[in-house]
């Protein structure tokens, strides 16, 4: 109140309606002086809590109530407090605000609010310290980076559930060999991320690995590979090369960037395919080559936008209207495990495409 009165209070007393702070939740204590501090100088306080998502699991679906969101109250100006918390894939996570049936819906303009109408991923943030209207407060150092990084911030959550009865159906396979390989793709998958992160190209689970994600919060052991997809408009002709540096060998490389490109990598015995995505009015899509006949396939999808999600403690995209993406390609069967898939044929979105001329075969199919 003191900077109210006072005419150097430039940034927060400018009648925005809102101003949002974060919180890391690990830093924060429960102390009733502070609450009864804010009562005494007029503060109404509506505390947002949810289920820790942290403590579910396949094993338990159940986590304890924690603190989400604080909304302080005065007059008409909210004050909204977000809880930060660590995630195992190394970044940080906020909850969904959502109102319990007795909550006082007209306490704050919820649809104005920064933060809260979805769940959100952020990556850790290095902090510095400046001075805000006489306030001592920490911000971003990189601030437009980060509120980019606000704005795509949705994160879903993997739907453990459906996945626990998926796998009492279908018990995983825990064979040494299955073991090995879901060691072996999340190793992979660090590493895409890493490299794909560097060039700065946004990536998003596909095919058989998005289905693995979405189905049963894993990998899928008898897939053998693992699927991403890239917008070909976030193209980069040094991707070959910093795969290449990365350690993985160029398997194929079918089509051409105004095309059905296609990149196929891999690392040990298990295959990185990265497929291309264009964008086609309503629709986007995908294609397939066959190398030995030269026939052009496309797998069509609706258009989806891109959400967090995790998958093997790392920080991953996913089409953020996973069932329809899954469906697509799958069917409405997708919950029904298939050991002999023809990628030609078994998906449900499959075109025939053409056939590539035999002039260009030797650019446009190669196969290392």
């Amino acid at each position: 109140d003191r900077l109210v009165r006072e005419p150097h209070c430039s940034f927060l007393c400018t009648g925005r309606p809102i101003t949002s702070f974060a919180l890391h939740a690990n830093l924060w204590k429960y102390n009733p002086g502070f609450l009864l501090a804010a009562e005494q100088k007029g503060f109404q306080l509506l505390t947002l809590t949810g289920k820790d998502p942290r403590l579910a699991s396949l094993d338990t679906l159940s986590g304890e109530e924690i603190p989400l969101h604080f909304l302080l109250r005065l007059h008409e100006y909210i004050i909204q407090v977000v809880f930060l918390y660590e995630r195992s894939g190394n970044y940080m996570w906020f909850g969904a605000l959502r109102l319990r049936a007795d909550a006082d819906r007209s306490f704050a303009p919820f649809r104005q609010l920064d933060y809260g109408r979805h769940a959100g991923a952020l990556d850790r943030q290095e902090l510095v310290l400046t001075a805000l209207d006489g306030l001592d407060v920490r911000v971003p150092r990189n601030v437009s980076r980060f509120l980019y990084e606000q704005r795509h911030a949705r994160f879903l959550e993997c739907r453990y559930h459906d996945a626990r009865n998926f796998l009492q159906l279908y018990p995983e396979d825990s064979s040494p060999q299955s073991v090995d390989f879901r060691r072996k793709v999340k190793t992979l998958l660090h590493l895409v991320a890493q490299v794909l992160t560097k060039l700065d190209i946004p990536f998003w689970l596909s095919s058989g690995t998005c289905l693995g994600w979405f189905r049963q919060c894993s990998v899928i052991s008898y897939s053998r590979d693992v699927d991403i997809g890239i917008f070909i408009v976030d193209f980069r002709s040094d991707i070959i090369a910093a795969f290449r540096d990365a350690g993985l060998s160029l398997k194929h490389k079918f089509g051409k960037v105004e095309d059905s490109l296609e990149l196929s990598f891999l690392s040990e015995d298990v295959k990185l395919d990265i497929f291309f995505f264009y964008e086609d009015g309503d629709i986007v899509w995908n294609g397939g080559t066959q190398a030995k006949s030269g026939r052009k396939f496309k797998y069509v999808f609706p258009r989806f936008s891109l959400c967090w999600a995790e998958l093997l403690e790392l920080k991953v995209r996913v089409p953020c209207e996973t069932l329809d993406y899954v469906t697509a390609n799958y069917g409405a069967t997708w919950s029904i495990p298939v050991r002999s898939w023809d990628w030609k044929s078994s998906p449900s979105n499959v075109q025939e495409n053409g056939v590539w001329p035999p002039s260009e075969w030797a650019e446009l199919i190669q196969v290392y």
